[in-house]
């Protein structure tokens, strides 16, 4: 399928160099760099200003909020925070907590969504989508209080998209919330919460092709809006007395996004969702599909590597596939296929470490001191950057 069903607005910025690691950060689209250049004209500060400056971005900022909520599927009374990214959304989310909420976690985690809980309960990562349901069933059962289950859309290491409709069920049946780390999954499908029943998610708009340093929770409302504010400061406040202490706090997402927020990183994360929203994204899931079968079908072909997997090679997954290579430093592999071929992968442990340990000892790897060789892609990606890698690959 050729990358003409993008539209304009997808077109990727920058070209000459073949860049597979979307799962690091994906590169810029039109829509992003466009809304940017739209409103730097008239860029000023956000909330209470009564300049033209202010008032136009103030209602950009907003409107933002209110694209952002579409996108993600968001309830009457959700809330839309603006963050820096996933693991200042999830840290955010973590100091919300009600006092003496028990966490759970699987330790097939990002660290972002790892390390940020407090009392948490950690789960050996599964090995099928239904022994994650049936582990999560297993823990919360016997869990009394505030309980939060947090888990990843979709793995930043194997690709492999988890089950978060029937987590959320199971979540709620014991009467948990369950939180979404999506930074990986939004870029590759739509999200939303009503429909997978999720009480929160976030997701990283430098994964989400709008490189501007915005990131997003959303979610529900009570928890948030009990909690002290993340940051306190300017915004933050509603109002501030002459004693030390004596602040009133603001309500809904101002609570939270203390200090003058990013604009430009709301605006450009609000362009490229509501670009993804007018695309026919069935088509470009199945365009990256095929490219993933290119790559897996290929990479079998290349002696000395094996793919990686939690689920198996049946599970579905996303546009990201990591490999071992036994007797091989990946960095050194990494650092040939970019000075000899153009070609921009990722090698390491991807901020994933107990699950990279896992998934080297499995494949026979004995530890995992150079990590994995990962490629991953999205928008933009064509047959013949699939090609290039394989080829680069096998040369080496």
């Amino acid at each position: 399928m050729s990358v003409a069903l993008h539209t304009s607005d997808l077109e990727i910025i920058g070209a000459g160099f073949v860049h597979l690691d979307y799962a690091a950060t994906a590169p810029c689209v039109r829509a992003a760099a466009d809304a940017v250049n739209a409103l730097l004209p008239s860029y000023g500060s956000v909330h209470r200003g009564t300049g033209p400056r202010s008032q136009t971005s103030t209602l950009e900022y907003e409107r933002a909020r209110d694209v952002i909520a579409d996108f993600l599927g968001c309830r009457p009374g959700d809330q839309v925070v603006f963050t820096r990214n996933t693991t200042d959304a999830l840290n955010l989310l973590a100091r919300a907590l009600p006092p003496g909420t028990t966490t759970v976690v699987f330790d097939g985690e990002h660290h972002a969504n790892l390390l940020p809980w407090p009392n948490a309960l950690r789960l050996p990562a599964p090995s099928s989508p239904a022994e994650a349901v049936t582990a999560a069933d297993r823990a919360l059962r016997g869990l009394r209080g505030p309980v939060l289950l947090t888990v990843t859309g979709a793995s930043n290491v194997t690709g492999e998209v988890w089950p978060v409709r029937e987590l959320a069920a199971v979540a709620h049946a014991h009467g948990a919330r369950i939180a979404v780390d999506a930074a990986q999954l939004a870029p590759h499908a739509p999200i939303s919460l009503a429909e997978l029943d999720a009480d929160y998610v976030a997701l990283s708009g430098h994964k989400l092709y709008a490189p501007f340093g915005a990131g997003v929770l959303a979610g529900r409302a009570d928890w948030l809006d009990f909690a002290p504010p993340y940051l306190a400061g300017g915004g933050a406040s509603a109002a501030v007395g002459d004693r030390a202490g004596d602040v009133r706090w603001a309500s809904g997402p101002a609570r939270h996004e203390g200090g003058t927020p990013n604009l430009l990183g709301a605006v450009s994360l609000a362009a490229v969702c509501a670009a993804l929203a007018e695309a026919d994204r069935a088509a470009l899931r199945a365009h990256e599909q095929e490219l993933l079968a290119q790559l897996r079908d290929g990479l079998r072909r290349v002696p000395g590597l094996a793919e990686v997997s939690l689920f198996g090679t049946s599970s579905e997954r996303v546009g990201i596939v990591s490999v071992t290579l036994p007797g091989r430093d990946p960095s050194a592999v990494a650092t040939r296929l970019a000075d000899e071929h153009g070609i921009g992968v990722r090698a390491g442990k991807f901020c994933a470490h107990p699950l990279v340990r896992r998934l080297t000892a499995s494949a026979g790897n004995g530890g995992c001191e150079g990590g994995l060789l990962r490629a991953s892609f999205g928008l933009g990606t064509t047959p013949d950057d699939i090609d290039g890698l394989l080829a680069a690959l096998a040369a080496l």
